[in-house]
């Protein structure tokens, strides 16, 4: 039981839940209730993808590519970087009808970059996985990525019902804190990954 604890806590900080939710509220604030569901399931699916991916076959694939968790962690933050910096300057970017067919791609796209990665799973998710096989195995790590997935859905799921509770002044408020904290997120980020970069050489 120890294995599993130690190795689902790490995976969860990671992830971190509580700094999803409000940039999740402020993607999907002009949502309908069917496009956060795909929305969510799209992400959900997707984070688990690269997850299960990166448990079994993370080294294969960074030594295939030529990549390092360094280069993910700039790549990741200069996606996260320009996101936040294009919804505090110019708000937001769902510009069409969200009953268009358009606009449902766009919903998509958000899904996978940046909500599935790299805001759920990240960097730090990916090296929390590679860490958490090499110290305990597979099957503590399965179980904790799937229990740490079910968790994120569920706070997806319900993450609507949180912002009806918030006035629409609010709503708009918070999301632009969280494209603030988002912009410091993708910087801490692109400085680690510099770091680490430099550190390798």
């Amino acid at each position: 039981m120890k294995a599993y604890i130690e190795s689902f806590l790490p995976l969860f900080v990671a992830i971190n839940l509580p700094g999803i939710l409000p940039m999740y509220l402020g993607l999907t604030e002009t949502m309908t209730a069917a496009e956060r569901r795909r929305l969510t399931l799209l992400a959900v699916t997707t984070a688990t993808g690269i997850s299960v991916l990166i448990l079994f076959a993370g080294q294969l694939v960074f030594s295939l590519l030529g990549i390092t968790v360094n280069d993910l962690r700039v790549g990741g933050g200069l996606i996260l970087l320009v996101l936040s910096i294009s919804n505090l300057t110019f708000g937001d970017y769902r510009r069409r009808d969200p009953r268009q067919g358009e606009e449902v791609e766009d919903a998509a796209q958000v899904g996978v970059v940046p909500l599935g990665i790299p805001l759920i799973i990240g960097p730090a998710a990916i090296t929390s996985i590679l860490v958490s096989r090499e110290a305990y195995g597979y099957l503590p790590t399965t179980v904790s990525l799937v229990v740490n997935m079910f968790l994120v859905f569920l706070t997806l799921a319900f993450a609507p019902l949180i912002g009806r509770f918030l006035p629409p002044a609010v709503s708009r408020a918070v999301a632009k804190v969280a494209s603030l904290f988002l912009a410091a997120i993708s910087v801490a980020l692109i400085r680690a990954g510099v770091v680490g970069m430099v550190a390798a050489l």
